[in-house]
């Protein structure tokens, strides 16, 4: 077990955290401020403990410049009216400046610090740099479950220096997640979705002797099917993956695992919302059309199959869902999801955002914040932020 939030002393401390406020920006104004109100509890927390808190986060990928399109100074603005308080912003994320700033914080203060990709040291956990984070603070919380699964100094390097717990969100991330893949309840499904097989390999070879019935959807259905001789038409397939897709599935009957693929398909002849498409059995895709979501035999199927289930983990949208008419699919699938009476975990960002469109987001037992982290997790891979956590 890892140490949280709540087994470390806080009161009156200095207290650095790790946050993941990589979120949208659109002309200087936050688009989704989700990744940021995941982390008030944790802020909240300290603020009745009187912490003085300095936080810290990286946004977009800067490699190691100062680009001031990705400052995180609106970030601090957004904070602050969504606490009702004042959040102080340092230029930068360490130097004699920061530290003065540090410093000077009273009890109940909260200082953002700038991008910590602005320095390339970061992504190299360069340990002078993590040192230097560190020396602001007396104790470090992680609540970044978005960036646990790099090794980066502020997530990780940091740790070397400065006793490290996890925080609200990071707590909750490692109970549902890292539960269902450690000591899931049964019956388990797990539903894989998403454009290619070759990113989810891991996934799916890691679930295959956990779960009960793994469901694929989304573009990596496709490979599955074509797998076997049938005609996928112009759909995504990628021929490389053939063997280790019949490799898959001759491993699912060695588990007993039901792996279902779709029984029928949204196809169209081109690769846009307002396409002519129809819907064929998944043996039927002629030449010249696409398979571009899950056709409504599937979706009943799949609705089914899900309807006894004591745990569900979803990853990956069942078809091109950005599109309304190809969307379809992945909403059946949320709504089935969402109707579950089991535990149930939606991770990666497409599901996520399927979910959130479909307004079912308070029907999931949990909603990841991390779409690499996530998927990395599920993998059944040790995750280094959480991994130099101490020890309850």
């Amino acid at each position: 077990m890892k140490k949280t939030i709540e087994q470390v002393p806080v009161d009156g401390k200095t207290v650095y955290v790790r946050v993941d406020f990589n979120v949208p920006l659109k002309e200087g104004q936050i688009t989704d401020d989700t990744r940021i109100r995941a982390t008030l509890p944790t802020i909240k927390y300290l603020l009745q403990h009187k912490a003085k808190i300095i936080l810290a986060s990286h946004l977009g990928r800067p490699k190691g410049e100062r680009k001031m399109e990705i400052s995180l100074a609106p970030v601090a603005k957004h904070l602050s009216q969504l606490l009702g308080q004042p959040v102080q912003f340092a230029n930068d994320c360490i130097g004699n400046e920061v530290k003065a700033q540090a410093k000077a914080l009273k009890k109940g203060d909260i200082l953002l610090l700038e991008n910590v990709r602005f320095h390339k040291e970061e992504e190299k956990n360069a340990p002078a740099f993590a040192k230097e984070l560190a020396s602001l603070a007396d104790v470090a919380i992680n609540d970044a479950f978005g960036v646990s699964h790099r090794a980066h100094a502020s997530v990780v390097g940091v740790a070397k220096f400065l006793p490290m717990a996890a925080g609200y969100l990071l707590e909750k991330e490692i109970a549902y997640i890292g539960q269902a893949v450690a000591h899931p309840d049964h019956p388990f499904a797990a539903i894989i979705g998403g454009a290619k097989v070759s990113d989810k390999i891991e996934v799916i070879s890691n679930l295959l002797p956990k779960v009960d019935v793994l469901l694929i959807g989304g573009g990596m259905a496709n490979t599955f099917i074509a797998a076997q001789g049938y005609s996928m038409g112009t759909s995504l397939v990628e021929e490389d993956k053939f063997e280790l897709a019949r490799q898959l599935l001759a491993k699912a009957k060695e588990e007993h695992t039901t792996l279902a693929l779709p029984v029928d398909f949204v196809v169209a002849k081109e690769f846009k919302d307002e396409a002519d498409y129809k819907i064929v059995a998944f043996d039927a895709v002629e030449d010249g059309w696409m398979a571009l979501d899950i056709g409504p035999k599937t979706i009943e199927k799949y609705t089914d199959l899900l309807a006894p289930m004591k745990l569900i983990v979803w990853n990956g949208p069942m078809g091109v869902f950005e599109m309304d008419h190809f969307a379809v699919g992945t909403n059946q699938i949320a709504k089935a999801v969402a109707q579950s009476r089991g535990t149930t975990i939606v991770g990666g960002g497409d599901s996520v955002a399927a979910i959130e469109k479909s307004g079912l987001a308070d029907k999931i037992s949990h909603i990841s914040t991390g779409g690499g982290a996530s998927l990395e997790y599920l993998e059944g891979k040790v995750l280094p932020g959480i991994d130099v956590l101490e020890e309850a």
